[in-house]
């Protein structure tokens, strides 16, 4: 049996990719997604004015660049929007306790919520990351925590920022993620 000619395939139609609909994007758009990987009106604000970007790295580097800058009262207003790291659901309920009391003494010292940027951390080592990075950080005195603080902050909002616009959709994608519309 013989076929008969193929018929052309249909093209599918022109999506445009996460940078340019970003950078083509109204500024208050631009703003409200950026407000999802970093709760800092000033540093949203700041990459939305930019735009646009020629590149996903030139972003990522404005991003960081403006996370540097964040005064105190904006890290205050970003860390106002973060939430404790999750821990895998199959956590047992100690861990939950310890986590909670760690969280707890760290608030009490530093008077906001701990962040930690865990990258590529396997969810089953999550909990010994916080807890140790927990510990860790309340030897810290409060202007050293804030440098450390601003750091976890902006390695959070880039990873955020870049699985947005790598596709992934949204940019609560870490274990601090604010919730969206939070």
């Amino acid at each position: 049996m013989t076929r008969g000619p193929t018929l052309p395939a249909h093209p599918l139609p022109h999506l445009p990719k996460p940078l340019d609909a970003f950078n083509t994007a109204p500024a208050d758009e631009a703003r409200a997604l950026l407000l999802h990987c970093l709760r800092s009106l000033r540093w949203s604000r700041r990459i939305a004015d930019h735009r646009p970007y020629p590149d996903l790295d030139a972003l990522l580097a404005a991003a960081d660049e403006a996370a540097y800058d964040l005064s105190p009262a904006d890290l205050a207003e970003a860390l106002a929007g973060e939430s404790l790291p999750e821990l895998p659901e199959d956590a047992y309920s100690a861990a939950h306790m310890a986590l909670s009391a760690a969280h707890a003494a760290y608030e009490a010292r530093f008077g906001h919520v701990f962040v930690i940027y865990l990258g590529d951390t396997h969810p089953d080592e999550s909990l010994d990351r916080i807890l140790e990075a927990i510990r860790s950080r309340l030897t810290n005195d409060p202007e050293e925590e804030r440098v450390v603080t601003a750091e976890e902050l902006r390695r959070l909002a880039r990873n955020r920022l870049g699985s947005y616009l790598r596709g992934a959709g949204h940019c609560a994608t870490s274990h601090n993620a604010p919730a969206p519309g939070r």
